[in-house]
């Protein structure tokens, strides 16, 4: 398990980096998105006022999810872009005016960093690192664009195997909105596989600004999240697997025509609540 580099003896941390980029291979169609690689924090945020044990819960970031972005794009030659601080500073998964975008409790945990935020700290975090995050997504898209290729955009996150109380039965799931091009093909491979696969679980993937809202649901281009449970990305050679099983299943899915093409089909997240 990855240990917050901000709380490792001064000597021995490298310096914090908010961003990665992974320039890819040229003419690539998919792009990775990692938005809660990390659990690190910049120096002058200190530890947020946790402990060591508790930033590396799943809580301050997406346990193994990394690890398994950077071996895709080995694999696969795609571009990737990695928030590398922890979503404890601000979730870089969230719209701008999302209340949870500075987390105060998160899974029964006080964050004592946040616990007094205002909205004047919310916004110099905005501009520092969730702004600088989203526009390098969007960069790494409109490359692809100018090329005049369709980009087909994934998320790699992970979930914890237990939530309050609960255990969750599902190996990996699909997150998606309305635009099926990507997600049911991904889910059908998924399952080919003999995994137990969450079809939006163990959440729902219409989310009104999160990440796939505003790069691919609003531009029109297909694109997934994928939540791969943290107790099967304990090891290198774990992340290695889930990395391989995806590069191997994914082509024949970017190879369709359907995900060649601009094609928008809204969001349920915009969709208006039914009359009383």
């Amino acid at each position: 398990m990855k240990i917050l580099s901000d709380v490792s003896p001064p000597g021995a941390r490298p310096a914090f980096q908010p961003l990665d980029l992974i320039a890819g291979a040229t003419g690539r169609r998919l792009v990775l998105f990692g938005d809660h690689a990390s659990n690190a924090l910049p120096p002058a945020y200190g530890d947020l006022g946790l402990s060591r044990e508790s930033l590396g819960r799943h809580i301050a970031y997406d346990i193994g999810a990394e690890s398994v972005i950077r071996r895709l794009a080995v694999l696969t030659g795609a571009p990737a872009a990695l928030a590398m601080f922890s979503r404890l500073l601000i979730d870089p998964n969230r719209g701008e005016d999302d209340p949870t975008l500075v987390m105060r409790i998160s899974d029964g945990a006080l964050i004592p960093g946040n616990a007094r935020i205002d909205a004047e700290e919310i916004a110099r975090r905005v501009e520092a690192f969730w702004r600088p995050y989203r526009d390098a997504c969007a960069g790494l898209i409109d490359a692809g664009l100018a090329r005049g290729a369709v980009p087909v955009l994934i998320g790699i996150h992970s979930f914890t195997p237990h939530f309050k109380g609960r255990a969750r039965p599902w190996q990996v799931g699909v997150l998606w909105d309305r635009d099926p091009r990507l997600a049911l093909p991904l889910i059908e491979a998924l399952r080919a596989e003999n995994l137990v696969v969450g079809d939006n679980e163990p959440y729902d993937g219409a989310l009104r600004g999160d990440s796939m809202y505003e790069l691919s649901t609003r531009r029109g281009l297909p694109g997934a999240l994928i939540e791969i449970r943290q107790d099967l990305l304990e090891t290198p050679e774990q992340c290695d697997a889930w990395a391989a099983r995806l590069a191997r299943i994914l082509p024949p899915i970017l190879a369709r025509p359907e995900t060649r093409r601009v094609e928008f089909f809204g969001s349920r997240a915009d969709a208006a609540p039914a009359p009383a």
